[in-house]
């Protein structure tokens, strides 16, 4: 099959594309870098042209209220590309627990992006991930203030990156869910335990402090960004650090 892979430069979907690649497929990654852009519509047409499935892993370049607006118009212009090239089935990459987070700006904009694809008339799945390990050091760097940073007891399921390509790439190849389906690590971690196993491993001197307060992860309430019953990938944290 051929995919339109958008967003296929980035972490996310360089390994998807060559995931897809490596099965035997053709898959073809878009980008701003390549003269696709989701805002404008500027490539789309073209970019999906031929394809069989169109995966879009673009995300917006604000995680505040600003994304809504990305989200909306995106995926406007993508099913509109898609509907004029015949593409068959449409995958986008979500998140965990995503619609159960109502105070984050981003993750309603992430609702929205899966609400205007299902509502669309093209096939379609969506791949719910956990918190990517690759995100670690990003996420302690919100809250570092000195030799502190400052992390609540979130609970996470960290995810490789790698991990979550592989899934894409599995339910872009296969037959449209019409659905959800949920992709996790095999571990549960609170956040501010992570953040220490993490800082240990790097000897970096910081010191983790729980503080439920701290950092976007505090509007989360419960474990609603874990799932147990999730596609459980094989990469632990501890190997992926190693």
């Amino acid at each position: 099959m051929k995919f339109a892979v958008i967003g296929g430069t980035g972490l996310i979907g360089s390994q998807v594309v060559k995931s897809l690649n490596a099965a035997g497929h053709e898959a073809v990654p878009h980008s701003q870098s390549t003269g696709v852009d989701v805002i404008t519509g500027k490539g789309l047409d073209e970019a999906v042209a031929g394809a069989d499935v169109l995966v879009s892993l673009t995300n917006s370049p604000t995680f505040d209220k600003d994304s809504l607006a990305f989200f909306q118009t995106s995926m406007d212009n993508l099913l509109a590309a898609g509907r004029k090239g015949g593409i068959r089935h449409f995958v986008i990459l979500s998140i965990v627990g995503v619609d159960k987070v109502p105070e984050l700006d981003y993750y309603k904009a992430k609702v929205l992006q899966e609400d205007i694809l299902a509502a669309g008339a093209i096939p379609y799945s969506i791949v719910r991930a956990t918190q990517f390990m690759e995100f670690m050091d990003a996420t302690m760097s919100w809250t570092t203030d000195g030799d502190t940073v400052r992390l609540p007891p979130t609970p996470i399921q960290p995810i490789a990156a790698k991990d979550v390509a592989d899934a894409v790439a599995e339910v872009a190849a296969g037959a449209p869910l019409g659905g959800i389906r949920n992709i996790g690590g095999p571990e549960v971690f609170t956040l501010d335990e992570l953040g220490r196993i993490t800082l240990s491993h790097k000897s970096d001197g910081r010191t983790v402090v729980t503080d439920p307060t701290a950092g976007m992860f505090a509007a989360v309430k419960g474990d609603v960004l874990t799932d147990k019953n999730a596609h459980l990938a094989p990469t632990r944290y501890a190997d992926w650090l190693s």
